[in-house]
This record gives structure tokens, C-alpha cells and sequence, in this order.
């Protein structure tokens, strides 16, 4: 008998040093989880045994049991790096379509040759479809998909209004024979010109220049006239689509906008003018967008008309120099993917060379009930079994779960000092072990030699 209990603490102290050997071993695996030996004694006994006397039997190894302790943080320059600071798991399919899921700690992923995003080997990172606003539309691992980087550029805007906002000089010098004359290519018929860039159903770019002329102040006093051109080609301006009818007093064949101040400056009204208090250019069609864009594209300028009375929104004419304070347009041009950002709740957003960004999915994060029933299958990973319990998806930082860290990842959390210490332990007992059954052996062969 006191051979099996020797043998059975060479086992143990087999198995000890095997762990140990393995947390060393994996010292700087991204995401690894060290290893504990626990053991339990060995007392067989029967119903008539003397139990006060009975001697153990052994030992054997209960458990290999994973400790899934936080690894310390390292970062590095790849966005695609995750870390997971705190409780919960990446999930992963080995393949599109498939339901074969694994989770792991290991952040280590980067695209594939379809741009999906994966780990080393080959499994597709998941996330839960999000709106345009970036909410998930459901948080369960069902609906749970291979996330997946667009090649597709950001797609172009056309521009629809101008938000114009400027101070007019009250004792600008009247043009003689203006706005009769005014000539959008010769500068002494106008008195001010400012320009903006607009973008068409292309995306491709064009300037849209605005110019002001005062009118006589004699019969009109403290009223400007604004004429508008495109690439410098000469666009009516028009309160409704389809009204082409000039204005009286503007330069012969072009329609232009009258905008009237009252005697404190204060912007008073247009002629025409929209409900929204601002005027709309007719269709720039023809040979201004030659290119094959919307020819029914129109532009609104608007002005924030506020004819209550003096709206910091709006133009001015005060006694100071020409000066534009504000020249916003809506539109896109056409976006290049530039990177990919993550943020904190897993959320992967694309962002374009055009200024916009899209929001693509949501990591899905996965937590259960006790880790340390998950099942081994290497490589840093584990699967769903009994004594784990179900998976549970959520979000990042919501409930129980973890943050992420993008261009981080999580080192082992292997302690190598205490592994080294724990090592020598285990060489002890399995010298000790070993010299029990010398000893024993000794005994045996001193009964044998009796005569």
C-alpha cells in the first residue's frame, strides 16, 4: 500500500510541475490564463473499517483550474489590437454562417483577404448589427454577425443650402448705373463678393460666388442687390422653382435677390423670398453641370430672416468694413475609407476622408456564470460547456462586462516569480515522494533477505 501512496504523490507532483512548466511556457501569450493544481486526498474505506486508524491512500489532482485574474494592459499601434479591462469574452467563428462559437481573451486581430475582421487563426470576429445613430438593434448572440471593414468609398451629398451670414457697409459708395450694369467679370460694377464650395450628385466640387451691389440710395436706400454665378456661369435666383421673373432694376437677363436693411441695420426682408426667410437658385442643369450630375439640382441660401428684429443670424448693415461671419454648406464630396476607430463600448465606427464617419457594428462581449467550467480547445481559447453555463451577450461596459481598449491587448497573467517559486516546490515534493518509495523499496528487500 505504501508504494500507491508514493506513486500517487510522484503523480501529483508530476502534474504540479506539468502546470507550472505551462504557465512558464506562456508567459507572453496574449490573453493566457494560468493554471492551478489542486489536489484532494485519497481515504477508501468500508462499512466495517476502523475508522480511527485507517490510513489515506493518496492524493490525486482534482483540478487543472484556470485563474481568469485581469493580465496587465500593453499598448501598441494597431487599432485593431483589443483589450478587454475587466469580466467578459470575445466571440469568434471559425467560418461565415457558422454557429461553432468560441470565445477568447487574445485581442490579437487584424482583416482578412474579404476584410473581415480575425484573429491569427482565422476566426471571425462577431458584433451586434447598429443603427445609424450607432444603438444596437439587439444585443443577442443569435443575431450576432462576422464583423466586416466596407471598401466602398463614403458616398457623396449634394449640396442643398448655403447658410450665409454677413455685414454689409452702410456707407458703401453707390455705383453709378448700378445694378443695371453689373458684370459678374468686372469687379468695379459690383461692390463685395464672397464665394463658397458646393458639390454636386457626383460629389464632384464647384465654387458658387455671391455678389453685392448697392442700389441707389436716393430711390432705394439701404437695399443691396445679390447676384449668384456657379463656376462662373450666372444662376437665377428664384423665390419658388419655376419663377424666372427678373427683378426690376437687376442687370438685364439675370435674376437677382434684393435684400433690404432698415434705418438701424437690422435685415428687414428679400425679394424674393421662401417661407424659411432665404432664396433658392433655379436648376443648375445645362452647362453648368455638364458632367452628367442631377441637372434639377437647386441651392437655397438662407439668410435666418428674422422679421421680429435684430437676429444675431443674420446680415447686417452696419457702418464697418465688408465681413463675412458665416459660410456653412451642407454636400459631401466623395470619402476614402481613412481608418477605423473603436471605441470604449465596442463600437466600430469607419471614418472617410470627407469628414464623415458610419458607424459598422458593435462588439459583442460575452460573460458566464463560471469561467473556470469553460472547455480548453488551445490557441487561447475556450467553448461553452455544462458546468460554464450558457453564454450571456451584452455590450461593453454595460452590466457585469468589461471595457475595450482598442490598440491594446492583454498580456498573460502569469506571475513568473511566483511560478518560479512554485517550481521548486513541486521539484521538493516529487523528491520527497521519490525518496518514500526508496525507502519502501529498502523495506522490501530487508524481508526478503529474512531466513
Amino acid at each position: 500500500m505504501s508504494f500507491n501512496i508514493a506513486l500517487s504523490g510522484l503523480n501529483a507532483a508530476q502534474k504540479d510541475l506539468d502546470i507550472t512548466s505551462n504557465n512558464i511556457a506562456n508567459v507572453n501569450t496574449t490573453g493566457f490564463k494560468e493554471s492551478r493544481a489542486e489536489f484532494v486526498d485519497v481515504y477508501a474505506s468500508s462499512l466495517l473499517s476502523a475508522g480511527k486508524t485507517k490510513v489515506g491512500d493518496g492524493v490525486l489532482t482534482a483540478d487543472a483550474a484556470q485563474q481568469f485574474s485581469q493580465g496587465s494592459i500593453k499598448f501598441t499601434n494597431n487599432s485593431l489590437d483589443l483589450a478587454i479591462n475587466g469580466n467578459g469574452f470575445f466571440a469568434t467563428v471559425p467560418e461565415l454562417g457558422s454557429l461553432d462559437t468560441s470565445y477568447t481573451r487574445a485581442g490579437q486581430f487584424k482583416l482578412n483577404q474579404d476584410n473581415f475582421i480575425v484573429n491569427s487563426q482565422g476566426g471571425h470576429l462577431l458584433g451586434f448589427p447598429v443603427n445609424g445613430d450607432g444603438s444596437s438593434t439587439s444585443v443577442s448572440l443569435s443575431t450576432a454577425e462576422p464583423i466586416r471593414i466596407p471598401t466602398a468609398s463614403g458616398a457623396p451629398e449634394k449640396t442643398s443650402e448655403v447658410n450665409l451670414r454677413m455685414n454689409l457697409p452702410a456707407g458703401e459708395a453707390y455705383i453709378k448705373s448700378a445694378p443695371g450694369n453689373f458684370d459678374s467679370n468686372n469687379p468695379s460694377t459690383f461692390n463685395h463678393s464672397t464665394s463658397a464650395t458646393v458639390f454636386d450628385s457626383f460629389g464632384d466640387s464647384h465654387i458658387m460666388t455671391y455678389y453685392f451691389v448697392k442700389d441707389d440710395p436716393s430711390s432705394k436706400p439701404n437695399e443691396w442687390m445679390m447676384f449668384t454665378s456657379v463656376d462662373g456661369e450666372m444662376v437665377d435666383l428664384e423665390a419658388d422653382p419655376g419663377q424666372t421673373n427678373p427683378i426690376a432694376g437687376a442687370a438685364p437677363g439675370v435674376v437677382g435677390a434684393r435684400l433690404k436693411f432698415n434705418s438701424v441695420g437690422d435685415f428687414t426682408g428679400i425679394v424674393p423670398s421662401l417661407a424659411d426667410g432665404g432664396i433658392t437658385t433655379g436648376p443648375l442643369g445645362g452647362n453648368i453641370l455638364s458632367n452628367g450630375a442631377d441637372p434639377t439640382q437647386t441651392i437655397s441660401v438662407n439668410f435666418n430672416l428674422d422679421p421680429s428684429g435684430p437676429n444675431p443670424n443674420e446680415p447686417t448693415q452696419f457702418a464697418s468694413s465688408f465681413e463675412v461671419t458665416s459660410l456653412q454648406q451642407d454636400g459631401l464630396a466623395v470619402g476614402r475609407l481613412t481608418g477605423i476607430d473603436i471605441g470604449g463600448d465596442g463600437l466600430v465606427r469607419a471614418t472617410y476622408s470627407n469628414g464623415t464617419s458610419e458607424p459598422l457594428s458593435r462588439i459583442a462581449m460575452v460573460s458566464f456564470a463560471n469561467d473556470q467550467g469553460l472547455k480548453q480547445i488551445g490557441s487561447t481559447g475556450w467553448k461553452e460547456s455544462i458546468t460554464s453555463g450558457e453564454a450571456l451577450a451584452g455590450e461593453a461596459g454595460t452590466g457585469t462586462f468589461g471595457s475595450i481598449s482598442s490598440s491594446a491587448l492583454e498580456q498573460s497573467n502569469v506571475n513568473l516569480t511566483s511560478e518560479l517559486i512554485d517550481l521548486i516546490s513541486a521539484q521538493r515534493n516529487f523528491q520527497a515522494n521519490s525518496r518514500a518509495l526508496e525507502v519502501d523499496n529498502q523495506l522490501n528487500q530487508t524481508i526478503l533477505q529474512i531466513r
